[in-house]
């Protein structure tokens, strides 16, 4: 895995290496600077029908600093750089004020407006990660018309007008082909909208240590492992038994393909036995679609708890009286691992006492997993959906702790959120995936890896990862309009 950082956090670790370390500040700016050169150079090798003119945008601040680093090495190996000086200079850091002193002594152009000539690349220096205001005035004018040049459009750091947190373009936005960012990923060059605004990421070290995770602790992180890697081990000597039996407890009359997926989905990701709990009217098309799945009705849950390993429930399961008594008596009568989809999170919000009673099996240790969409995480915290989504990660974040559950917040990038403070980031799947039944197989996959023995949060977050996986797969092969649920099963 490797972590993605906020503003603060990588202000943080930056301070530390130079005050506490003792590596300076002008070590780090060379180094990011030459890590940019590289790219570029990498890129002239490739397209050799260019030529070595860059137009570099550079703001008042240390992401300037970088740039006018840049020029000064760029103009050293026959590169011809125009710099695009900023607006106002009074405040700008004494790292800039340094660069610029040493750029003074060299021939380079400098420039007060965007010249109506063409460049093989544009570099946006102009604003950090440190960026937290809406930009305007000359700035916002400047980023429009960089966005409208031809040439490779390069961003140091962050495209300048995103939040390095949150993703949110803050007024204007530069349009970047590629961003070389520093030392950690920042988590607003994978959140949406800003990672439409990054381009290819490419995380360059500068000399700040990977070993400052440690000391600081970022809050999220992503896994980035082959998946075949992170499922559970199988046991040559094992049986089916060994590999764990998931209680499916999904459908309702007329409603049987979500435990479908849902079972097909457990089977293959692993796990020995699946046993769905299903209205009578469901019983001959689950047995002829998935004839390996044990059948009972709703009636078998008291003893089917006895024999399962794993719990899983609520897809297709509507949101009737029969529904309802048999989430709580999953919740009141069981301590096995629990899985909570679609109408269970709808029942949940509904009916407080049974929120009541999930909250107080959590607090004793059990368990859980939810894994609501912005609509049914509005309806759990009683939010609006625009609310949610506007914050996304703090609602999830909030249910996680209230509740004392695993929220599997899905989205276009699903955050995986525990009690104790650390969030997964995925960064699998795409909109191909937006499809009826793909929640379903979810559920199955987590409720799969559960029955290995897989603990549940790590659970949680190889399950969206390796769903998005297949997503991605399945999408590159036959395109993201045609991808359906059952084919990201058939991609595991």
């Amino acid at each position: 895995m490797r972590f993605l950082v906020t503003a603060e956090e990588m202000r943080k670790m930056e301070q530390y290496t130079i005050e506490t370390i003792g590596v300076p500040s002008e070590v780090l700016m060379e180094r990011a600077a030459l890590s940019v050169r590289d790219y570029l150079n990498l890129y002239l090798e490739k397209h050799s029908g260019l030529t070595k003119t860059a137009l570099i945008a550079v703001g008042s601040g240390n992401n300037g600093g970088d740039g006018l680093a840049l020029a000064r090495i760029l103009s050293e190996e026959e590169w011809k750089v125009d710099i695009l000086l900023p607006v106002n200079t009074e405040h700008a850091t004494a790292q800039w004020k340094k660069q610029k002193e040493i750029l003074d002594l060299f021939d380079l152009n400098y420039l007060k407006d965007i010249p109506e000539k063409s460049y093989s690349v544009i570099i946006d220096g102009i604003f950090g990660v440190g960026l937290s205001r809406e930009v305007e005035g000359k700035y916002a004018e400047y980023i429009l018309r960089l966005n409208q040049m031809s040439g490779k459009k390069v961003s140091i750091d962050i495209p300048s007008g995103i939040d390095s947190t949150t993703g949110k373009v803050l007024g204007v936005a530069f349009q970047a082909d590629e961003t070389i960012t520093f030392a950690f990923g920042k988590r607003g060059l994978y959140h949406y909208p800003g990672c439409l605004y990054a381009g290819h990421v490419r995380i360059a070290d500068i000399g700040i240590p990977k070993w400052l995770t440690k000391v600081f602790q970022p809050e999220v992180y992503v896994l980035d492992e082959e998946p075949e890697k992170l499922l559970p081990k199988r046991d040559p000597c094992g049986n089916k038994g060994t590999f764990g039996k998931v209680l499916l407890i999904a459908g309702s009359k007329n409603m049987a393909g979500a435990a479908i997926l849902a079972a097909k989905s457990a089977y293959k990701i692993g796990a020995g036995m699946v046993k769905i709990l299903t209205v009578p009217e469901n019983r001959e098309v689950i047995h002829i679609s998935i004839p390996e799945a044990l059948l009972g009705t709703f009636d078998d849950v008291k003893d089917s708890i006895k024999w399962a390993d794993t719990i899983a429930i609520g897809p297709g399961l509507g949101k009737d009286d029969d529904a309802v008594d048999i989430l709580k008596a999953v919740i009141q009568e069981s301590d096995l691992p629990l899985i909570i989809d679609a109408d269970g999170l709808n029942i949940l919000a509904q009916r407080h006492e049974i929120y009541n009673a999930l909250h107080a099996a959590c607090k004793s240790g059990r368990p859980v997993v939810v894994t609501p969409h912005p609509g049914e995480l509005a309806r759990l915290l009683h939010e609006s959906i625009e609310a949610v989504k506007e914050k996304h990660l703090e609602c999830a974040k909030m249910l996680a702790k209230g509740l004392g559950v695993i929220v599997v917040a899905k989205d276009a990038r699903t955050m995986i959120c525990n009690t104790h403070g650390t969030v997964c980031m995925n960064l699998t799947g795409n909109n191909g995936m937006a499809t009826a039944g793909s929640g379903d197989v979810l559920t199955g996959m987590i409720a799969g890896l559960v029955a290995q023995g897989m603990d549940m949060e790590q659970a949680a977050c190889v399950g969206v990862y390796y769903h998005g996986k297949c997503g991605d797969s399945v999408s590159g092969a036959i395109g993201e309009h045609a991808c359906m649920a059952g084919d990201i099963i058939n991609e595991m």
